[in-house]
């Protein structure tokens, strides 16, 4: 039993290396440029040891969209609308604790350069179960659920990858707070944000 947990061990290892390494190979080339032995060198394996996880690269785009995906997918399953409306920063602080769980990762995943296919196709998957868990609960258009979400999750992917590819001088959970303020509660709500933290800190912190 114990052999077995020190194998299951080793596998989760590799297969984490390679899809740490093809991220980080996103973000400084194009998807079609890379290579398998790209992917074996930066991830300190050899051919052999690739082909044993996976069939090829299309593979390991597969399970990374799975992968964040289904990361995603269980915040979005446990939202209960009445509850989190009451404090909707608490979505997006789950939404940041996936994030924070491996940063490295995301942070590559998210600071691609030439791969927007890659993110519209995970954008893509992440509206369609935010709508489904929308629509379960509340009455909605589907069109203007679509207007809603797409306007929403496009946003938020893109702030997120704006602090990537940035100095990073805020916090992500500076980042997710303003994120969903805005959601909730537009424009408006982000100056009104701005105008108590005045009151209370003074406008020289804001600066």
């Amino acid at each position: 039993m114990e052999e077995k947990k020190t194998v299951d061990r080793r596998v989760r290892k590799t297969k984490r290396a390679i899809r740490h390494a093809f991220a980080k190979l996103l973000s400084q080339k194009d998807i079609n440029d890379i290579t398998i032995r790209d992917i074996a060198d930066l991830a300190d394996i050899n051919r052999k040891t690739f082909y044993s996880y996976y069939s090829g690269i299309h593979q390991v785009v597969d399970e990374i969209e799975n992968e964040v995906v289904l990361a995603f997918e269980s915040v979005l399953g446990d939202i209960d609308l009445k509850r989190d409306l009451k404090n909707p920063h608490s979505i997006f602080e789950r939404l940041t604790a996936i994030i924070n769980t491996d940063l490295e990762f995301y942070g590559h995943l998210l600071s691609m350069h030439g791969n927007v296919s890659l993110v519209s196709k995970i954008v893509t998957m992440l509206i369609n179960k935010s709508k489904e868990a929308l629509l379960s609960q509340i009455e909605m258009d589907d069109k203007i659920a679509d207007i809603v979400l797409g306007y929403a999750i496009t946003g938020m992917i893109a702030v997120y990858q704006q602090w990537f590819n940035s100095d990073r001088l805020q916090s992500i959970e500076e980042i997710s707070e303003t994120i969903s303020i805005m959601f909730f509660h537009g424009f408006s709500g982000v100056l009104e944000q701005q105008k108590n933290y005045r009151k209370t800190h003074g406008s020289e912190e804001l600066r």
